[in-house]
């Protein structure tokens, strides 16, 4: 039996030599991508745990000294009723504001998709909301419900009905605020939607139509629908995530009185009102962990029903 000499072979796992070529490469790619990682270190990782470290501590804007109070602050969250109750307003607001924000929105782009002179006007009208900023949009919805000089009233009493109070009423409050963040976010989406649909091709109705699908409902169902499954994700996201960070129209409208505290208007109040730097980091924490889970969650359940 003869014996084979594998001394000089290499070892399987060497790994092969980098050409000089290679490693000038690796280092140019280093160089351009370095200064995009130091901005995101500067501006997202390094201020996420700054803001971790606060929410552990009892510390106060302008105070020399600290305390480590571990949990106490999200503990003291989930006690606080002002905290539960802004949760609860903000789980409202994105309640109405995420289903009628998508399917509003996909409506008005199927009926603007289909517009051939009118659709660059249309397209035009509802998206002017988007470019405008909220706080002067707040500004037009506060005098068009103001319950005495308001139009909105005016129109209410004129049908013989008592004004209603829709900036002050509790009950209404949320929901009137819903309807202002449904009509600011409704032109954005519908462009996204109007791309969407540019997106599918014509040949797939015409060969739904040959297969049977005679009626527009059955060609949407079977065509449409399921070929809008990414936009339909990426509108939902990005509405759930707008939903939660409900701010301006609270500060400029009611700055939290008659119960329309928000989460983010909460924080505020925390942070920048009360000084309480601690407390706010933490509510911070727990917003950012509620819009991270929402995000993933629904990115995950969607992401199996989308065709792409």
């Amino acid at each position: 039996m003869t014996a084979v000499d594998f001394s000089g072979a290499a070892p399987a796992s060497a790994r092969p030599r980098l050409s000089k070529a290679d490693r000038r490469m690796i280092r140019r790619g280093l160089i351009f991508a370095a200064p995009a990682s130091l901005l995101l270190l500067a501006i997202y990782i390094v201020p996420m745990l700054v803001l971790a470290g606060f929410s552990v501590t009892d510390y106060q804007l302008g105070a020399l000294s600290t305390r480590f109070v571990g949990l106490g602050n999200f503990v003291k969250a989930f006690q606080d009723p002002v905290f539960l109750r802004a949760l609860t307003n903000t789980a409202i607001y994105a309640a109405i504001v995420i289903p009628f924000g998508v399917f509003l929105a996909l409506g008005v782009a199927l009926l603007v998709y289909n517009r051939k002179r009118s659709r660059a006007f249309w397209e035009v009208a509802y998206f002017l909301p988007v470019t405008a900023t909220l706080v002067a949009m707040a500004t037009v919805w506060q005098f068009l419900l103001h319950p005495s000089l308001g139009p909105v009233n005016a129109a209410i009493k004129w049908m013989g009905f008592e004004p209603v109070a829709f900036l002050s009423n509790p009950v209404l409050l949320i929901p009137t605020m819903a309807l202002m963040g449904v009509w600011q976010i409704l032109g954005f989406n519908m462009v996204l939607f109007l791309a969407g649909l540019t997106a599918i091709s014509k040949d797939l109705h015409e060969a739904a139509r040959l297969d049977g699908a005679k009626n527009p409902v059955d060609r949407f169902l079977t065509v449409t629908w399921p070929m809008l499954g990414p936009t339909t994700m990426f509108v939902v996201v990005t509405t759930s995530i707008s939903a939660f960070k409900v701010f301006e129209t609270v500060a400029v409208l009611t700055k939290g009185r008659f119960g329309s505290e928000t989460l983010l208007f909460d924080l505020y109040l925390e942070g920048f009102e009360y000084s309480n730097t601690g407390y706010a980091a933490a509510l911070t924490v727990i917003f950012l962990a509620i819009v991270l889970v929402l995000s993933i969650g629904q990115t995950l359940h969607m992401d199996r029903k989308v065709h792409y």
